[in-house]
């Protein structure tokens, strides 16, 4: 199962997956290998292309664990 995410003007693909999902650079590659041919359009993506976010990239982020600077 994937989600699809639709541009909008000025959208890059990480600022959709950041917007969108919570995302990090890291789920860049899973959505690039679900949609062919996006890296061909370039940085900026054209208003009104769907973007399928596979379910791997949209599983939650990976949480650091909270650093207590004192006890």
């Amino acid at each position: 199962m994937a989600d699809t995410v639709t541009a909008r003007q000025g959208d890059t693909l990480d600022l959709i997956l950041h917007r969108d999902r919570g995302l990090g650079p890291e789920a860049i590659g899973d959505v690039l290998s679900a949609n062919p041919g996006l890296a061909a359009l370039g940085p900026v993506l054209p208003a009104g292309i769907k973007i399928i976010i596979p379910t791997a990239a949209a599983s939650a982020p990976a949480t650091r664990p909270l650093l207590q600077l004192w006890d």
